[in-house]
């Protein structure tokens, strides 16, 4: 699945009831870059009441990458909903921490829960962002005679990185979009004694 990702860091600012919510974001590649994004704010901001984060380690969709703290925000006021606004951009690779400064006015727990997301909604809005397509590995050899087949499903289904080496056989190491990988193989069914496939 394609996903968005930062193109470069950002930040904002914003105001509610005299606490400041400050939102820094920042592209990541795995959770080692978000834990040391995260320490980098907290020590740029010793004073701060709560540096809240979260962050999606990797692909948009992968759960695994997923992670969030409310530091010391009462449960799920903080940290949870700043993933669900990540997740509701299916944005991927990004690392948000919202640094808030106490302004005397206690929110409440949906206050405080609206404050952090929309802290996090208003750096996104002028985030740049570059779209992932998540590729696949694929080796193909063929016969000579079905190279005009093959350049044609290349064409088709957008395979980048093509690389041809002409040996016994022509061989074709290109790059194919993940969501194609099914209608792909389905395309080459006509010359599946003819055209070996490896996909990786």
């Amino acid at each position: 699945m394609s996903y968005k990702r930062p193109a470069s860091a950002h930040h904002s600012e914003i105001e509610i009831n005299r606490s400041r919510f400050i939102c820094y974001v920042q592209p990541v590649n795995n959770r080692a870059e978000a834990d040391s994004f995260i320490s980098e704010i907290r020590q740029r901001h010793p004073k701060a009441n709560h540096n809240c984060w979260s962050y999606i380690a990797g692909p948009a969709d992968d759960v695994h990458q997923w992670n969030a703290s409310d530091d010391g925000e009462p449960k799920g006021t903080a940290g949870q909903p700043m993933l669900n606004v990540l997740r509701h951009n299916n944005l991927g690779n990004i690392c948000a921490v919202v640094t808030r400064y106490f302004g005397g006015i206690k929110l409440g727990t949906g206050g405080l829960a609206r404050a952090y997301s929309q802290a996090v909604q208003e750096a996104l809005k002028e985030l740049p962002t570059q779209l992932v397509v998540p590729m696949l590995d694929v080796a193909l050899t063929a016969p000579y005679d079905l190279t005009g087949e093959v350049e044609q499903l290349i064409s088709q289904f957008k395979l980048t990185h093509c690389e041809r080496s002409f040996n016994a056989q022509l061989l074709i190491t290109a790059k194919l979009a993940t969501s194609l990988e099914v209608e792909f193989r389905q395309a080459l069914t006509p010359y599946q004694h003819l055209i070996e496939l490896k996909i990786s």
